[in-house]
């Protein structure tokens, strides 16, 4: 009996493996010829950006329907650590396009133009928990910098977006052991996207949604710097959506959720974060600028920020590696704001197109109630973007 529960565990343990490594392997939108401005870095993800590194924890358990406390679960944490398991705070700043939305730590970075932790990302109820187990992992790992002898403080940057519609999100499910989970596993080259981390549970224009992320990578003569983009994508009505120019939501008038509940709040509902990261020596102020151009990357697929929507972005960079320091004057190198539009557009492209590549490989979830949100149909985009004269039949 005993052998059958090894086997068992055996056979789960590999099943789950499979699993995570076809989610990074799957066809993404540049992939099915969409076409996006730009040249793109080797892993076409926020990683591109050396030192980069991400995790995550996905909580997935239970059907049918809701016992609050109990599931089902369809939620998570996202972990993006700049300069990977290290204290080397690096040059940062925010910009709130609407918000309706909370990330922690926001205040500190925008007074000190230094990001010195970890960015997690999570459902909206769970800021609070994945906030204190930062700061535990943090100490843990003696990720700190003291003040005087042992004295030191943290303000960990934590930010949501609302995953209810398919999870028990008043359940309290994200646990400590799941934010140091996102943390330890956090690396750099190929990541996954769609239904994993804090994206597990959203969905984008009325299709599944989730994490998606892109890079670009700036020509030799503009300095040959990378841009790396990573969102959760929570946002959007169906008429909204648009892939490479083209209003691709006002031709799929079907394959609609199917909600059991407040129909009129679900409609209004939606949010995302974006994180950008680059190599760029640029200074907050100028990272401030860099955190706008979202935006208008958000603008390209139909991003509207209703009243409702969260749209909140944090820029950092990664150069200058030695600028923090509580005691030093520091020399840093900045870039000519005349030198900025080669970036400007790289965020706005990789914007675009993390967010599309989030639709691509979110797949199908039933969540609490039987809530079910269907993925974007492929197929279907591929043959409208043709009929656009925007894909060439092959």
């Amino acid at each position: 009996m005993e052998n059958i529960k090894i086997l068992n565990i055996l056979i789960l343990s590999i099943s789950v493996i499979i699993t995570s490594n076809s989610l990074a392997n799957e066809i993404r939108a540049r992939e099915l010829g969409i076409p996006f401005s730009g040249v793109t870095g080797k892993y076409n993800a926020i990683t591109d950006v050396s030192g980069v590194k991400v995790g995550y924890s996905t909580i997935i358990e239970g059907d049918g329907t809701l016992e609050a406390g109990k599931g089902p679960i369809r939620t998570g944490v996202t972990a993006i650590l700049p300069k990977g398991k290290k204290f080397s705070p690096v040059f940062s700043s925010i910009f709130s396009l609407n918000g309706n939305g909370d990330m922690t730590g926001s205040q500190w970075v925008e007074e000190s133009g230094f990001l010195e932790t970890p960015i997690l990302i999570t459902n909206t109820h769970s800021v609070g928990v994945v906030r204190d187990s930062t700061i535990s992992w943090m100490i843990d790992n003696n990720l700190t910098s003291p003040l005087k002898d042992d004295l030191f403080w943290l303000l960990p940057v934590v930010t949501e977006t609302w995953d209810g519609i398919l999870n028990d999100i008043n359940g309290m499910h994200v646990k400590k052991e799941h934010v140091y989970n996102a943390l330890n596993s956090a690396k750099s080259g190929e990541i996954k996207e769609g239904n994993v981390g804090g994206g597990t549970g959203m969905n984008l224009f009325k299709f599944k949604g989730g994490t998606g992320t892109s890079s670009r990578i700036l020509d030799k003569k503009d300095g040959g710097y990378t841009v790396g983009v990573l969102v959760q994508g929570n946002f959007g009505d169906r008429n909204d959506l648009i892939i490479a120019g083209i209003p691709v939501g006002k031709e799929i008038k079907d394959i609609n959720p199917i909600y059991h509940g407040n129909k009129k709040q679900i409609k209004d509902a939606g949010s995302i974060i974006a994180v950008v990261a680059t190599d760029a020596p640029l200074a907050p102020h100028q990272l401030n600028k860099i955190a706008k151009r979202v935006s208008l990357g958000l603008a390209k697929v139909g991003g509207v920020a209703r009243n409702t929507s969260g749209e909140i972005f944090i820029a950092f960079s990664t150069a200058n590696n030695d600028a923090f320091s509580r005691e030093e004057i520091r020399t840093i190198k900045i870039l000519p704001n005349d030198k900025l539009d080669p970036l400007y557009e790289a965020t706005i492209n990789a914007t675009e197109e993390a967010i599309i590549n989030a639709m691509i490989a979110a797949k199908k979830m039933v969540g609490r109630n039987g809530n079910t949100s269907f993925s974007l149909p492929k197929e279907r985009v591929m043959n409208i973007l043709k009929k656009h004269n925007i894909l060439l039949d092959s």
